[in-house]
């Protein structure tokens, strides 16, 4: 969470000349605010949506932006197994602004809520790495182009 998937994401996208898709994105269009369906409908309902958007848009040529829980689910990290995966990481110092004020629902407490999320999703967004920027210090823009120039290489 708070990484820059989308707006790194987008630029990629744009700098390769492929579509851009966000399920964060597709959800809401699709089912309403991320917050109302977890007070409403519960987080399982949430990542069924996401697992959906997610098979939906993966093995496509494009760039798609994932929510930071969408690898939790088994069927979803198949899916990831067989694509290139960009791990985009940031540091607590530097996500702790980024979040200030937000209205994630996962994130009652704050940065403590981030730290506890991330330890234990951490193995898997390594385990389904193909390469990994940080993003706490760079420019969206420079990210964005060592990512492009990175995918060019495999393509």
């Amino acid at each position: 969470m708070a990484a820059g998937k989308s707006k790194i994401g987008r630029r990629v996208a744009r700098h390769l000349g492929v579509p851009f898709t966000d399920t964060d994105r597709m959800i809401v269009s699709e089912h309403g605010p991320i917050p109302a369906i977890f007070e409403s409908e519960g987080e399982d309902a949430f990542r069924a949506y996401e697992r959906a958007a997610v098979a939906r848009s993966v093995g496509k040529r494009s760039v798609v932006s994932l929510g930071g829980g969408a690898v939790l689910h088994p069927d979803t990290a198949t899916l990831l197994e067989s694509a290139t995966v960009v791990y985009l990481t940031v540091s607590a110092e530097v996500v702790r602004s980024r979040i200030a004020g937000s209205n994630r629902p996962l994130l009652t407490d704050g940065i403590e809520s981030w730290e506890r999320i991330f330890a234990e999703r951490r193995p898997t967004y390594e385990r389904l790495a193909t390469a990994t920027w940080d993003t706490s210090r760079l420019p969206i823009s420079r990210l964005a182009d060592e990512i492009a120039d990175w995918a060019r290489g495999r393509i």
